[in-house]
């Protein structure tokens, strides 16, 4: 009985084209009802439907990569490319980025330090690539903007949430992690194996698959809210239907399966083991991807199903297929129970349902359809066949996937090692790596070689130049991560050198100075026509924190003294000479610090955490004098100054202590030197910074924002896309926990400064999700600044 429109997916085409797996695919934008293929032969191809029949034709094939391309994601059309760009990922630990209609790269991203197995696109151009070697990345164009660290094994897919900042990895080690602005949010534990697809249901949920055979369905908060059972083999790949919460999953059982409501209610078996990706079209046609190299199209619409005759040829191609009872998908195999052929006339009783039989000595596999009221013979079942394992690289060994992962026995009654091994690797190279490896004997050499040489019957492929040249680059081709100058300033002082230094001069009061404020009393926000100034960014020169009582500060260093532990007393000498430097450093004489007194500084810094405070608070206003600032920063000392420093921003450490090292930091930006060594250590130095976010104490808050700001300061002067993103990342993530308005003046004024002349920054930033943000600063009655700096932003994004 032939079933209504809309009640069951029938084959609607086969597509041959790649000579290898495909491995993944992707809809396409142009030309519309198209989708984009990727396989292990190393090419993508780009597929539109044929308007007479049912088909699809091959609109070009891409090639870039120098070994197996592993996924594929379309960027959405931007004012430079209105048709959009198309992504691949491949075992070359390369991106390569095309066009639609040109065969080679646009251009290539280098990063990863392995293949890359997984693209997601968001807004405003921004994509996120998951890798084999822990890390997955957000690139801008053609550079590479943050690295999400945290995951301890490969990622194996990756996701862009539909809230602006927000993204997804799963990996090997098991979980799933939420990133908001390039930081860790939440860790979602619960699948046991390696987790290798996601997709989004909504801004609120999102679906997982793993090996271990289940599909999830999470909330963005952390909860599990269902498990789907029904696979019997790893699950590689999950897709969403347009408009709805159903969902397509496909793996390494052989199948295809649709869910509806939250139930399996039909399963495509395929004449080839591994059924690697899918991808839903937008009229609900299913394309799936396999270890065999075709391509097959489903769909539910009558008038798009293939002719009777494609589809019986479909049916005896599946009625051959070899079934491996060692994979385990049709569950333990006894032949010797299994009934004869009379067993078929009895129906199945749910869809997708398998029942084995025994005709004249062998196996064969059948599946009930619902929708036809028969069974549907899917393969013959085989022996096991030694160790000709298919090139699929379906065997995963350290959550990295090999064609063959051995089990080296030694020796007799020593432990048996692991050898991974993929056909494309040299097996004189392997067998080395691996004795090394295990620090076993380099005589067994030859031995392990003949043994990967035999177990592999010389199973080559064509190419086995490792020499990942790139046709593509030019000499002066940009590679993101490979710069090395990218944090340190050109020798010449952008901030005209030290002469600068105004002491007493309070320049933490930033603009508009001595509080006159050109704005206020003004009602209505005016733009072009009233030709309102920007006094606030881009901000050319660091603010410091410079108020200061030396008579305070030494009378309680002095109290602090009297109860210090022996090995810590400073004499009365040493107290005096703390004095001059104070004095010298907050121009009360115009003598320049000596040695001794920085040495004597060094010493009182370096006090138990509970008394160090003002120590370090005359650490804060003589590291503004250039003679202090350049002892500390300069090259030999700066590596103990800056330990001590970070140690002091332990969020579980003093508060006091954490202002003051913050304060500090702020303040080593008036001198070249201090800002070399602050750009130098930027990452380390924000990464301990912005923990201190957490103790929602007002002054630190400020402190925080300073820093940012003056980071954001030295960034505008040097084109470093990473440090800006870095520092994005830190305004976007400190904005949600500060209250006090000083603070996020001082933010809006950095996050300014950052975007100020540079359009990768403001992409970045509306990427980010930082426009919404910041949107209800606009409206902020007091203090005016806040306001007005906020639609500047605003303008800009």
């Amino acid at each position: 009985a032939m079933a209504g429109e809309g009640s069951t997916f029938r084959l609607r085409c086969s597509l041959l084209g790649h000579g290898q797996d495909v491995r993944g695919l992707t809809c396409g934008l142009f030309p519309e009802g198209g989708f984009v293929s990727v396989s292990r032969d190393r090419t993508a191809r780009l597929w539109a439907p044929d308007g007479l029949n049912r088909g699809f034709t091959e609109m070009h094939c891409m090639s870039g990569h120098s070994n197996f391309v592993s996924c594929v994601c379309i960027i959405p059309p931007s004012d430079l490319y209105p048709r959009g760009l198309i992504a691949t990922g491949g075992n070359d630990h390369n991106i390569c980025i095309f066009t639609i209609d040109n065969p080679a790269p646009l251009y290539i991203l280098k990063g990863h330090k392995n293949t890359v197995c997984s693209l997601s696109s968001g807004k405003f151009g921004t994509l996120l690539s998951g890798s084999w070697d822990t890390t997955a990345k957000v690139w801008l164009n053609d550079r590479c903007m943050m690295t999400l660290q945290g995951h301890t094994a490969a990622i194996w897919a990756v996701k862009i949430l539909p809230e602006q900042g927000l993204m997804l990895t799963g990996s090997a080690d098991k979980t799933i992690k939420l990133w908001k602005a390039g930081r860790c949010e939440r860790t979602f534990t619960g699948h046991e194996d390696c987790v290798r697809g996601l997709a989004i249901l909504s801004e609120m949920e999102f679906l997982s698959c793993a090996n271990d055979a289940n599909v999830r369905r999470w909330k963005i908060s952390g909860e599990c809210l269902q498990v789907y059972y029904g696979h019997t083999n790893y699950i590689y790949s999950i897709s969403v239907f347009p408009r709805c919460k159903d969902f397509v999953t496909t793996g390494e059982d052989r199948s295809l399966r649709i869910w509806k409501q939250g139930e399996c209610t039909q399963t495509i078996r395929l004449p080839a083991q591994s059924v690697w990706c899918c991808c839903v079209l937008d009229n609900g046609d299913i394309v799936v991807g396999a270890s065999d190299g075709i391509i097959r199209v489903f769909t539910e619409s009558l008038e798009r199903t293939a002719s009777a005759e494609e589809i019986q040829a479909f049916e005896n191609e599946l009625a051959q297929a070899a079934i491996d009872p060692k994979t385990g998908d049709l569950g333990d195999i006894s032949a010797d129970d299994l009934p004869g052929r009379e067993h078929l006339k009895d129906p199945g009783t749910r869809d997708g349902q398998t029942r084995l039989i025994k005709d004249n000595g062998k196996v064969e596999a059948y599946q009930w359809s619902v929708s036809e009221g028969r069974w549907i013979k899917i393969g013959d079942v085989v022996g096991s066949s030694g160790a000709t394992q298919q090139t699929s690289g379906k065997v995963l060994f350290e959550g990295k996937e090999y064609d063959y992962v051995f089990t080296i026995d030694v020796n007799e009654n020593g432990p048996s090692y692991k050898l991974p091994y993929n056909v494309t690797d040299d097996p004189w190279l392997t067998a080395y790596n691996f004795l090394q490896k295990n620090d076993l004997n380099p005589m067994f050499l030859d031995q392990v070689a003949k043994f990967i040489m035999d177990n592999t019957k010389g199973q080559t492929l064509l190419s086995t130049s490792n020499q990942f040249s790139d046709p593509f680059t030019g000499a002066g081709r940009y590679v993101p991560g490979s710069s090395s100058e990218s944090s340190t300033i050109p020798g010449a002082d952008p901030f005209t050198g030290a002469g600068r230094y105004v002491p007493g001069s309070a320049s933490n009061a930033v603009p508009p100075v001595g509080g006159v404020d050109p704005f206020t009393g003004r009602g209505a926000y005016q733009s072009a026509a009233a030709k309102v100034e920007n006094i606030y960014f881009p901000k050319k020169d660091a603010v410091t924190f410079d108020q200061a009582n030396p008579t305070q500060i030494l009378g309680k260093l002095k109290e602090l003294n009297g109860s210090a532990a022996e090995e810590h007393k400073l004499t009365e000498d040493d107290l005096i000479i703390l004095e001059k430097l104070l004095s010298a450093t907050c121009n009360t004489s115009a003598e320049t610090p000596t040695a001794q007194q920085i040495q004597t500084l060094w010493r009182a810094v370096n006090w138990p955490e509970d008394i160090v405070f003002p120590a370090l608070d005359i650490l804060r206003l003589s590291v503004r004098h250039p003679t202090v600032n350049e002892n500390f920063c300069s090259e030999k000392e700066h590596v103990q100054f800056i330990i001590l420093l970070l140690k002091f921003l332990n969020p579980k450490g003093k508060q006091a202590n954490q202002l003051l090292a913050l304060r500090a930091l702020c303040n080593c930006f008036v001198s070249h030197a201090g800002q070399k060594l602050m750009m130098e250590q930027r990452d380390e130095i924000m990464t301990q910074a912005i923990e201190t976010k957490s103790g929602n104490n007002k002054n630190i808050h400020i402190a925080l924002a300073t820093l940012t700001l003056n980071y954001a300061v030295c960034l505008h002067k040097v084109n470093n896309i990473e440090g800006k993103a870095q520092c994005l990342s830190v305004i976007s993530t400190v904005m949600e926990v500060v209250q006090d308005l000083e603070a996020i003046f001082r933010l809006l004024v950095a996050l300014g400064t950052l975007i100020s002349d540079d359009t990768n920054a403001v992409q970045l930033a509306k990427s980010l999700g930082v426009d919404s943000q910041i949107k209800k600063y606009a409206s902020v009655s007091e203090p005016a600044k806040v306001k007005e700096c906020c639609r500047f932003v605003l303008n800009l994004l």
